[in-house]
This record gives structure tokens, sequence and C-alpha cells, in this order.
């Protein structure tokens, strides 16, 4: 049996940690320089590292070489705890979510006083510590407080405003984020040549989209496309299918008739995505997104070199002459009427009505009220003008002449009033008194 991705390519030291050099980097200073702290908290969403620089940091404290920001990789110490070795006896690694009890609290802290077997610190690495009760917490604060030299205990958390703060504040807390996609592609890419397998560079946006900044969940879903490749490798149809994702050629339809005011072709959308099996809630999301990234490339126009919106080169070069197409207030119209359509949809019987209903929405302006509406009619009113055919002679509508100076248009004469008869008609002049 294969391993998954995310376990062949766990990370062995600090300098393979992705997106986290603002962790990483302190960590390997302090190692460097020897100032060791008995107690840490890594914090942050799942799978962005936490438990990996856990066990990477017990490794390089424990390395012959060490405390060292590089383990050797030669060592007992080292070898144990590399991601494919069999662990160290001094290295305890406990998931709180099963393990969180008074009772368990009191079993690690009789342990804990023990010295180490063969190595230089004990490490306690406690994973999910949101999930220890408050008696358990309590149970371990003194240990905590005041360990013995070689006792290190290391905290792992999605939610760290659950852990006790008394044990918070003992501890130096390293909060890690979400992966950014930059990082996040050169990963996958470096799997991908490691793996020998094809993939289209247009999945690539697609597998991170889906992944949502974990590099855990995105090569989980990599993985999954690779399993199921064809001689071919991984195409963009294929992991369209299967990450049920929405295919880009119905948010360009959406989008173009949008920009087009085309009724006609705005429904036509949802009948085909409705035709080919699509979620309508997905399909919302999807447009959610593309309507973010239009706003992205409306206000700035190298939004694509500057990473701000991540698509292969034809489709944002496609999405810049949507973006042209539309106003900024129409875009920030259609993106709340979406986002709020999103919201509809949890408890819907219908998500295709509802679906539908937000559409026309987005072609009525003028059936809404507030501002956003009323710039989108105004935007609408421009647009067209913009649009309008040139008037041409022979049979157009003349222009009317532009209107003078009010100075000049009554220094002028009047024009002298001609009688039937031909003569001039005099003005009758009031006599003077």
């Amino acid at each position: 049996m294969a391993l998954a991705l995310y376990r062949k390519y766990r990370p062995a030291t600090f300098a393979e940690v992705v997106g986290q050099e603002h962790v990483t980097d302190p960590l390997r200073i302090a190692l460097a320089a020897g100032r060791i702290n008995h107690a840490y908290l890594f914090s942050g969403p799942r799978g962005c590292g936490k438990t990996s620089s856990a066990r990477i940091m017990a490794r390089s404290l424990n390395c012959a070489k060490g405390p060292t920001p590089d383990p050797c990789g030669e060592c007992n110490s080292c070898r144990n705890l590399a991601p494919e070795g069999p662990g160290s006896v001094d290295v305890t690694e406990l998931d709180a979510a099963s393990h969180g009890g008074v009772d368990d609290a009191r079993e690690l802290r009789d342990r804990a006083f023990y010295a180490p077997a063969d190595s230089r610190y004990r490490v306690f690495i406690i994973d999910e510590a949101h999930m220890v009760t408050t008696q358990g917490f309590n149970a371990l604060l003194k240990i905590v407080e005041e360990p013995p030299e070689h006792l290190i205990f290391i905290f792992a958390t999605t939610e760290p405003d659950k852990v006790l703060p008394t044990i918070r504040s003992r501890t130096h807390h390293y909060p890690f984020r979400l992966i950014p996609p930059s990082s996040m592609r050169e990963l996958l890419e470096r799997n991908v040549a490691d793996e020998g397998a094809k993939v289209e560079p247009a999945v690539y946006p697609l597998v991170i989209r889906a992944g949502g900044g974990s590099a855990r969940d995105t090569q989980s879903v990599l993985d999954q496309l690779l399993a199921g490749a064809g001689p071919d490798g991984v195409d963009y149809s294929r992991a369209v299918s299967l990450l049920g994702v929405t295919d880009v050629a119905l948010i360009d339809g959406m989008v173009d008739a949008l920009a087009a005011d085309d009724a006609a072709g705005v429904f036509g959308t949802v009948e085909r995505l409705a035709e080919a099996g699509h979620d309508p809630r997905r399909f919302a999301t999807d447009l959610l997104d593309r309507l973010r990234d239009l706003v992205m490339l409306r206000s700035v126009p190298d939004a694509g070199e500057r990473g701000l919106v991540s698509a292969p080169d034809d489709e944002l070069k496609k999405m810049k002459e949507q973006a042209g197409k539309l106003e900024p207030a129409t875009l920030s119209r259609y993106a709340d009427i979406v986002h709020n359509g999103l919201l509809e949809m949890r408890g819907a019987t219908s998500p295709r009505l509802v679906l539908e209903l937000l559409t026309a929405r987005m072609l009525l302006p003028s059936v809404a009220e507030g501002a956003d509406a009323l710039l989108a009619r105004l935007e609408r009113l421009e647009r067209r003008a913009a649009s309008a055919p040139a008037p041409v002679a022979g049979g157009a509508v003349q222009a009317a002449p532009p209107v003078q100076n009010v100075q000049t248009a009554q220094a002028a004469p009047a024009p002298a009033q001609v009688a039937p008869s031909g003569e001039p008609v005099r003005e009758f002049q009031r006599p003077s008194q």
C-alpha cells in the first residue's frame, strides 16, 4: 500500500516547512543560540504544519549535534524521529481528544519526572490541546510552570483561546497560518515532479482552492487525482468532474451574459448547469470567487502579476476582458447578491430556484433600493450611452446645437420682425411721462 502524499512528503526539518517562515525562522534562531523554553504553543488552522513542526522541534532538541536548527539525520535520535522513523521513548505524542481528562493529565505528570532514557530532553507533544479539560489543565499547571530541566512541553491546537489562560501564559506562542497559493503551488509541483506524474497547469488552481490553504488537505486532493489519472496524467476535465467544481465555461457564460444584460443567456446558463448535474450551491460559490477576482482586476489591473488573482494565462486574459465590461459598483452589487443568495441556499429545498431568483435580481437593479442599485443603474445608462451608434447623415436625428454662453446670448441683437406686407414692424414704445 502506497503512502499518502501528505505522509510521504512530511517535512523533516524546519527548512522544509512551507509557508510558515514567520514561525520557523525564529525557532531556528532560538535553537542556534541555545535559548530553549520549557513550553511551546503552536496554534493555527488544520493541516498547516503544527504537529510536524513539533516533531521537528523534538528532533532538533535531541540531535547528537544539538540543540540545532538543522538535525544531522544520522544519529539514533534523528533516525528514530524522522517522518518514517519508529519514534523514541523520550518523545511522547498524545491526542488530547481521547486523553484530555484529569486522570490522563495526572498519569502524564507522574511520567514526566523520570529522566530521559537515551536523549537530552523528554518531550511531550499534546495535540488538540484545546480538548484538555479544565481539571486536566489544572493538574498539569504546576509541572508546566516549574518543570524539570529535562522536560519540554509542546502544545498544538486549532483553538488557542480554549487553552487555559494560565497554561497559555507560560508558553511561547507561535501562530501558524494558512499556506499562500504561490507557496502551495511550488509544493504541489515539487511533489508531482518527484512522483513522475503529469498534471495540466489549469488543474493546480482547482486543487489549491479545494485544499483551502491546508497542506494536508491539498495534498490529499492531489493524491486522489493522481490515483485516478490515466496514462496522459491529470487533465482539467477529469479534475472538474472529480472535485465537483463548476466548469469555467459556465462561469464565463454567466458573467458574459450579465455584462450584456442578456436574460436569455443568464437563465440558459442555469439550465445548462442543471443539465450537467452541477450543484447550484457550488456554482454560486464559484461565481462569487469569480466576482471577487473581477473586482481585484478592476481595482488593480496587474493583479495577476502581483499574485492577487491565481488563474492560467488564457483564463486571466478572459477575466481582464470581463472586468472591462463591468463597472465597480455593479460588480460589488453582484457579489452582495450572490453572497446573500448563498445564505438563503443553506436551508432551501430548491437551490436552483434560489439561484434563478438571485440572477433575476442581478439583472434588474431598478427593482432594488439603495445606493448600490442606484450606482448600478447609472453605470448601465453610461454603458448604453457609450455603446450607442454615432448619428449618420440623411435620416438620423441631428444633435442639438451647443448652448451659447448666457452673456453672449444676451448681448446678441434680436432679429428684426417683418410684417406680411414686407415692411418692418415697428416696436411699440411706451410714451415717456
